[in-house]
């Protein structure tokens, strides 16, 4: 067989054709071969970076027509939320306008309050207030007291612990409450009793219900290692000396100390004790004794160890006996009601020497309390809040009542005791 010739001379064997080609006429060749295609470039049947950069200006163009429109919805709710806020609204609601919330909540109005919120009164005390039933502290707080009314005195509890009320009299007896400080509901400790009375330093609590007295300690709202005795008809707790309960009997009876603590029975009474007030920081008391020839009321400090012997006795100008006062914490002063329309104040200090007392004021119509700074702060008959500065009335300024919004006619503020340092 002959053999057949290949055209593809590289394929197989060896070239048919010789290339004589030299170096720079290769160089030259390809030179003039890219010169040609960058002056006559051809179009690429796909171009994949011209697709992305369209796609990219498309997508930019989109973003600002979005971007611009969001611009104006947002311009005109704040415009429209602006003006309802600066102008008077129909159900009195506040609008609430939220704008790129992310979960799509729309503009809603907040729920509108039951009743009008009694405005707070031009002067703000030391202490906290209960008018009505709202309870105002000196911090600027304003609680309302649900379920709470008719509350005739009040007591911090010490350590941050809340609030002691006690009620008047009612044909249904006296409540106790005790008021959380975490803004929980007021809770009702007692209810039914006969009579009521609060340590000042807001941890004991002495009541009559029926034929007994009773007292317990205060921890955490709750009334516990509780006491009881009987008590004859007519006698009610007034107050405590340390862990003792002062007791007055009736029909002028005297005052008589139930030291529970010993398990006893309340002890003798002493019928010149007319009222206690208070107790010094030494523990003595401080009460109204009839004394004096022709017998008249007297200031006196009152020993607990011998049941309630007076061991100093102030007389001067005359004095009421309806028991409304305070004792200072420091044991200084004594703010009580002369047997005129005023209040007095009186230095413990100089008691039995020529008790110095001096006009304070208004008469006192209610509970007296003491600042931590040594005022007394108390209501008048109107219902006006009366300060009374020891050092101003040793210099001659009368005592004036301030008056509180909110207060309707007939009733009176409360002022809440402070725990003693």
């Amino acid at each position: 067989m002959s053999r057949t010739s290949n055209s593809y001379d590289n394929r197989t064997g060896g070239p048919e054709r010789p290339f004589p080609v030299t170096e720079d006429e290769l160089e030259r060749a390809l030179r003039q071969t890219l010169a040609a295609r960058v002056a006559t470039p051809r179009p690429l049947a796909a171009d994949p970076a011209g697709a992305a950069l369209r796609r990219a200006r498309r997508t930019g163009r989109r973003r600002t027509l979005t971007g611009l429109a969001l611009a104006g919805v947002a311009t005109v709710l704040v415009t429209t939320g602006m003006a309802q806020l600066g102008g008077p609204t129909g159900d009195g609601g506040t609008p609430t306008v939220v704008l790129g919330d992310p979960r799509g909540f729309s503009a809603s109005p907040l729920p509108t309050a039951a009743g009008p919120v009694p405005a707070k009164g031009p002067v703000r005390a030391e202490l906290d207030l209960i008018v009505n039933s709202w309870l105002d502290t000196s911090g600027g707080e304003r609680r309302e007291l649900t379920g709470v009314s008719g509350v005739e005195r009040a007591q911090r509890v010490p350590d941050y612990g809340g609030w002691l009320i006690t009620s008047a009299a009612t044909p249904a007896g006296r409540t106790l409450w005790w008021v959380p400080p975490n803004g929980s509901a007021p809770q009702v400790l007692l209810a039914g009793a006969d009579a009521v009375v609060v340590a000042t330093d807001g941890r004991q609590v002495a009541w009559r219900d029926g034929p007994y007295l009773f007292a317990a300690g205060v921890v955490g709202g709750q009334l516990l290692a509780s006491s009881r005795t009987a008590a004859p008809e007519g006698v009610a707790p007034i107050g405590f000396a340390g862990d003792a309960v002062l007791i007055r009997q009736p029909d002028r009876g005297g005052v008589s100390m139930w030291r529970r603590a010993a398990g006893g029975v309340p002890g003798g009474a002493n019928r010149d004790v007319l009222a206690v007030y208070g107790t010094l920081p030494d523990g003595r008391v401080v009460g109204l004794v009839s004394a004096g020839t022709p017998r008249r009321p007297c200031v006196a400090l009152l020993d607990p160890a011998r049941d309630l012997t007076p061991v100093r006795t102030g007389c001067g100008p005359a004095l009421a006996t309806d028991g409304l006062g305070a004792v200072s914490a420091d044991g200084r002063w004594l703010l009580l009601n002369a047997a005129g329309r005023e209040a007095l104040l009186v230095d413990l200090a100089g008691l039995g020497a020529g008790a110095a007392t001096h006009p304070a004021g208004p008469a006192v119509a209610g509970a007296v309390a003491w600042t931590r700074s040594g005022a007394a702060l108390h209501v008048d008959a109107t219902g006006g809040l009366v300060r009374v500065r020891p050092d101003r009335v040793l210099a001659g300024e009368r005592p004036t009542v301030s008056t509180l919004d909110g207060v309707a006619p007939g009733e009176r503020p409360v002022v809440v005791a402070d725990t003693r340092s």
